[in-house]
Order: structure tokens, then C-alpha cells, then sequence
């Protein structure tokens, strides 16, 4: 009997659990996931809430080489992907912002004002917030002043003007 009670929480268990994948994985809120399968909103609002509270393993960290990579396969990698144009933007470190050239942020505006891009998709991209875009496009277009050539036609003075 106890092996049956524990079979059964087992078995809810992982149905929520895979559940709570499918919807983290989906671009449905809870609401419209939990509606759209079928299952009790509350129920899976409580499962959420076990879930979100179990200690989560640490974020596995990249490591890089200051020189790159010096494996003999990774020559081919890196010599094949030299043609690529998109500016080589600095990984950002802990506690330090990120420093981008003048020319690798006129590149990255370039490719955000196409008609057909959408701002927000190119920010996310280069891992950049979109008002530092809007930043950009403000310091780089600054307005220079605009001379306009004006004529000074024969001058009628007032009085003259109310003679005639």
C-alpha cells in the first residue's frame, strides 16, 4: 500500500514537473498554458511555487583563453568564420560595462535602422539594452547647425511704406 502511495507521488510529481518544462519552454503565460491543456490553474500555480523553491544548480560559466582557442581543430573553425562582418563585441565581465568603437556602433546601428529589423531583436542580439541604441543614434546624429542664405531685397522704410 505505501509502495502504491509513493508510486502515485512520483508519478504527479514528474506530470507537473513536465508540465512546468513545457510551459517555461512555450510563449504562453500560465494562464493560457494551464487553458489550453486542460489542467487546474491553482494546482499548477502551487507545483510552479515547489519547483521555483528547490535549490537550483549554478549556471555552468564558459571559460575563454586570452588568446583563443589553440587546439589544432580549432584553426579550421576560426579561419572559416572570418568572413563574417558583425563587429566582434567585448564579452562583459562582472562589475565592468563594455566598451564598444565608434565604428562597431555605427555597424550595429546600421543593421537596427533596415526597414525591416525590429530594434529590440538587434539590442538583444549584441546583449545590449535598447535605449543604449537610442543613445547612440542621438550622439551620432547630432543636428549641425543649419545656415540658410537670405537676400536682402531693397529696403522700403516704414514711413515711405505708408506714404504711397
Amino acid at each position: 500500500m505505501a509502495n502504491e502511495d509513493q508510486s502515485r507521488i512520483r508519478y504527479g510529481e514528474a506530470f507537473w514537473r513536465t508540465h512546468h518544462e513545457a510551459w517555461k519552454n512555450s510563449p504562453l503565460n500560465q494562464r493560457e498554458y494551464c487553458e489550453a491543456h486542460g489542467i487546474p490553474l491553482k494546482a499548477f500555480g502551487n507545483w510552479r511555487a515547489k519547483f521555483k523553491a528547490e535549490p537550483q544548480p549554478p549556471a555552468l560559466k564558459l571559460l575563454y583563453r586570452r588568446g583563443g582557442l589553440s587546439h589544432p581543430l580549432s584553426q579550421g573553425l576560426s579561419q572559416g568564420l572570418s568572413h563574417d562582418l558583425r563587429p566582434i563585441i567585448p564579452a562583459a565581465r562582472e562589475g565592468r560595462r563594455r566598451k564598444f568603437s565608434e565604428a562597431d556602433k555605427r555597424q550595429i546601428l546600421q543593421e537596427a535602422m533596415r526597414p525591416d529589423t525590429c530594434l529590440a531583436e538587434v539590442a538583444r542580439r549584441y546583449g545590449i539594452a535598447e535605449r543604449v541604441l537610442f543613445r547612440w543614434k542621438q550622439e551620432l546624429t547630432v543636428a549641425a547647425p543649419v545656415f540658410v542664405s537670405v537676400e536682402i531685397a531693397d529696403a522700403v522704410s516704414p514711413t515711405e511704406e505708408y506714404a504711397s
